[in-house]
């Protein structure tokens, strides 16, 4: 469901409410009373009314504001991400019904000279106006969010939770087994080619099942030209089939693909690191000068690769039941994992000793725990990329030594000074 069908949600229950209760309470509850004289009645929901579209001008202006400042301040990739947040669509809603409500029934306070205010629906205004004020403080609790300890634990938290699901989902479905270089040789003569024709778009995610189930109908392998994240422009080319006995209806494997304007999280590991990293480089920049902040940001990066390292990122090969190799999509090698986490830091804080320690401090840590000698290999050669580059630095003899030692804090606990003491 699109966000924006939350408070027209909301707003007609309102309509609804304010139509049918009134009317029900006049039939059949009209013997029950408030208490309340009419002008007293009057009073109070006008007040509902025209406070309640005060505080909503107010609190989303002061709440867009929070949020395109903090996007400025840490990356402009965040704003859609915070602007989309349902807490902000329910408490519009919330705010807007409350508002709507009191309108109808402040029309039916003194109906007609009956001299009547409505019990119920007085009632249930006051219950929607407590309901709104819940609402207003969940939403301030979603705004104290955006302070940047919150803002990279959120998404340090997305990255997580794709990586766990996305590589449990690819390499542990059933039916889908390791394909051999062999068999990845095998795909035989390009059958059909589907190229992509309109605006640009992002792919989000790819519908493997289906996918596999096309390529399994005409016997063919299908060959995914880009990956989750890329950009279509026109004429790319979005695919090919190999050795297929029919052609695929280019409307199915269209849909097996979803695209969107911008790229998301789902099927992306790369997405989040790439958000980390733009925090990082902007935290670095003249302007802002914040290298605490970068190192907040590897702390990070450096769980994730923890978990990548550890992960079977052979996951773009899946094969039906029968273990014939059905798709092949491209898939990030643990080499680019950890280019897109360090190459920009590492060229951006070239100057930083705190963000060479913490750097350094996380490529150790990688080495001792990465269980393939290959992807260690990997990391013993960025690290001595990144000591060339300390070297080359500006540092003098002093700084340049403080910069090659290791330290989680940046600079606070120098551990291989404590190893060698």
């Amino acid at each position: 469901m699109q966000p924006w069908f939350i408070p027209m949600f909301y707003i007609s229950g309102a309509v609804v409410a304010g139509l049918a209760l009134p009317r029900i309470e006049q039939s059949y509850l009209s013997t029950y009373s408030i208490g309340l004289s009419v002008s007293s009645a009057q009073a109070l929901l006008s007040a509902a009314a025209s406070g309640m579209m005060a505080l909503t001008g107010i609190v989303f202006a002061m709440a867009f504001v929070m949020v395109q400042f903090s996007a400025i301040a840490f990356s402009p990739r965040l704003v859609l991400w915070f602007t989309r947040d349902r807490i902000l669509f329910h408490a519009l809603g919330a705010f807007t019904a409350t508002f709507v409500y009191a309108l109808f029934t402040l029309a039916w306070v003194d109906r007609n000279g009956s001299a009547k205010v409505p019990l119920f629906a007085t009632l249930v205004v006051g219950i929607m106006i407590i309901i709104s004020m819940l609402m207003f403080a969940r939403l301030m609790q979603r705004l104290g969010d955006l302070q940047i300890g919150n803002v990279l634990h959120l998404v340090g938290d997305q990255g997580r939770v794709v990586i766990n699901g996305m590589f449990r989902r690819l390499n542990g479905k059933p039916g889908a087994s390791r394909v051999s270089i062999a068999d990845r040789a095998k795909l035989g003569l390009v059958t059909q080619t589907v190229k992509y024709f309109g605006k640009p778009r992002a792919i989000a995610r790819f519908d493997v099942d289906s996918l596999v189930a096309l390529a399994q109908k005409a016997q063919g392998t299908i060959v995914m030209a880009c990956a989750v994240g890329d950009t279509l422009v026109e004429g790319t080319v979005l695919l090919r089939v190999h050795d297929a006995r029919e052609s695929l209806p280019e409307e199915e494997l269209f849909r097996a693909v979803s695209l969107g304007r911008v790229r998301t999280f789902e099927q992306d590991p790369k997405y989040p690191i790439r958000l980390l990293v733009d925090i990082a480089i902007k935290a670095l920049s003249p302007a802002i000068n914040d290298p605490t902040t970068a190192v907040q940001t590897i702390d990070q990066l450096e769980d994730l690769l923890h978990r990548l390292g550890s992960a079977d990122l052979d996951a773009g090969y899946v094969s039906d039941k029968n273990g014939a190799l059905r798709l092949v999509f491209p898939t990030p090698t643990w080499e680019d994992y950890l280019t897109l986490s360090f190459d920009e830091i590492r060229q951006f804080g070239s100057s930083s000793i705190q963000v060479t320690r913490r750097m350094r401090s996380a490529l150790v840590g990688l080495l001792d725990s990465l269980p393939s000698p290959g992807r260690a290999d990997v990391v013993r050669r960025y690290l001595k990329h990144l000591d060339h580059s300390i070297e080359a630095s500006p540092f003098d003899l002093e700084d340049r030594r403080m910069a090659l030692k290791e330290d989680r804090q940046g600079i606070g606990l120098s551990r291989r000074s404590i190893d060698s003491a």
